[in-house]
């Protein structure tokens, strides 16, 4: 493929993308966020002790898959990821931020951030990207590698198969509220697990590589943010804080900062489908909901997607495929 449109930078797209260009390829990613990172988001609050980091969207990713390990080992020799034993014997955290490792991946690329994408339109010239009034084109291929229900809207004019996996692949939403005390919260333990509705709630600053005052996020369970995502944001960083300090054993620390953040697309099933490409229309697919909950699940759809491309006859079938360890 001689260039390549990807809608959505997170990882699957940037893994896709990065193995793209590895082959020759030129590609363009389109994302609406302001920076790199999608739900590896991490964000930073200025407070009166200094700069308060907080890991608002994937609190650490796994490393179970062969393929996998050895990108978090570069990422690790870069300095851009440790282990985090805390959460678990396989679990790893960007350094010093979540979204370390993704800002590394994009480097090279091609990335074009407040780029809300409204939709694709195809011709004999090939793929075109509308954001707002203008056009971005033309593409060899496109690329939907955003969460699947905003990927169900863009698919759906175009391959009626895809469309209906990704409406078939829902996510639950959640509700994330981000605090920063003046002083050490009384909670032995550095993060808590379903804990009424806490879903998950870390101290940020004793995750590997963090500096700056105590930081908590704090994320409730998926059922109650689907009841409660039309909360005002407020309502729900007092609900949250109220639920952690309940964990606590003694009053409060002075509160430096607080805020909440509603991730409307956060935890999908997985459909165990891996990546979709059709190759007539040179349309693919890739993403956490084509596999399964995981950071290194995205970035295996993404990876598999790319290699399915570059292996693809000019024409054929949609296919889906799982990738391999």
């Amino acid at each position: 493929m001689k260039r390549v449109a990807i809608v959505g930078a997170g990882i699957a797209g940037l893994a896709c993308a990065a193995r793209l260009q590895e082959s020759g390829s030129e590609v363009v990613l389109f994302d609406k966020g302001r920076g790199t990172g999608g739900r590896m988001s991490s964000r930073r609050v200025d407070t009166s002790q200094g700069a308060a980091s907080f890991d608002h969207g994937a609190q650490y990713f796994t490393v179970r898959e062969a393929l996998f390990f050895d990108q978090v080992r570069v990422w690790q020799e870069a300095g851009l990821a440790e282990p985090w034993t805390e959460a678990g014997s396989d679990a790893w955290v960007g350094v010093p931020t979540m979204n370390a490792p993704l800002k590394h991946m994009a480097r090279d690329l091609d990335v074009r951030h407040t780029h809300h994408v409204d939709g694709l339109m195809h011709s004999r010239d090939g793929w075109w990207v509308k954001v707002g009034p203008e056009k971005h084109g033309p593409f060899d291929a496109a690329i939907i590698a955003v969460p699947a229900e905003q990927a169900a809207a863009l698919l759906g004019l175009h391959d009626l198969a895809m469309a209906t996996h990704a409406m078939m692949s829902r996510s639950q939403p959640c509700w994330t509220t981000m605090i920063a005390f003046g002083d050490r919260l009384s909670i032995d333990e550095d993060h808590i697990r379903n804990r009424g509705l806490i879903s998950w709630a870390a101290r940020n600053n004793a995750k590997p590589g963090r500096e700056g005052p105590e930081s908590w996020v704090v994320q409730a369970g998926g059922n109650w943010s689907a009841r409660n995502v039309e909360l005002e944001a407020p309502v729900v960083a007092g609900v949250l804080l109220d639920a952690l300090l309940a964990e606590a054993r003694s009053a409060a620390p002075e509160i430096l900062s607080i805020a909440a953040h509603r991730w409307r697309f956060a935890m999908t099933r997985g459909a165990d489908q891996g990546s979709l490409w059709n190759a007539r229309l040179k349309l693919g697919a890739c993403g956490d909901w084509l596999l399964g909950p995981r950071v290194e699940f995205a970035w295996l759809s993404g990876r598999s997607l790319a290699d399915m491309m570059m292996q693809a006859s000019v024409s054929g079938p949609v296919f889906a495929s799982r990738p391999h360890a």
